[in-house]
């Protein structure tokens, strides 16, 4: 069976999701003194940008199974919108606030999306266009 070339949308996901962790991990390791958020901004807004360009890629697919991707991904989607909520209380109870709490947030918004995309990807990939999901 063959299959037709796709952006490389995994690729693209992982390097999102990696720079999502450094901002993470960079505004971690100068708690509790204040942050310097510039560095997490810039992490931030390279792993949005990578996750425009994914969207933007996948969309112009030819012949990419959009039925099971959106089967697939819109349960993903609910989860880790759960998952993310339930950070982002973590957040708000342990006191984070400014700054801070803005990267944190909007760094879960982009893993919140971005994972379900990798997911309802990695299983509409291999299904043919117009066989449902198994």
């Amino acid at each position: 069976m063959t299959y037709d070339r796709l952006p490389p949308v995994t690729e693209l996901g992982v390097a999102s999701m990696a720079l999502i962790v450094a901002g993470g991990i960079w505004i971690v390791s100068h708690l509790p003194q204040d942050v310097p958020l510039g560095p997490a901004w810039a992490l931030l807004g390279a792993s949005a940008a990578l996750m425009v360009i994914n969207v933007v890629w996948l969309r112009r697919a030819p012949s990419f199974n959009w039925p099971v991707f959106f089967d697939v991904a819109r349960w993903a989607l609910l989860a880790y919108a759960i998952t993310a909520g339930m950070l982002e209380f973590v957040f708000v109870n342990d006191g984070t606030r400014g700054g801070q709490l803005v990267v944190l947030s909007l760094s879960l918004v982009v893993y919140a999306v971005h994972v379900p995309l990798l997911i309802g990807f990695t299983v509409a990939r291999f299904q043919p266009r117009g066989q449902p999901a198994t």
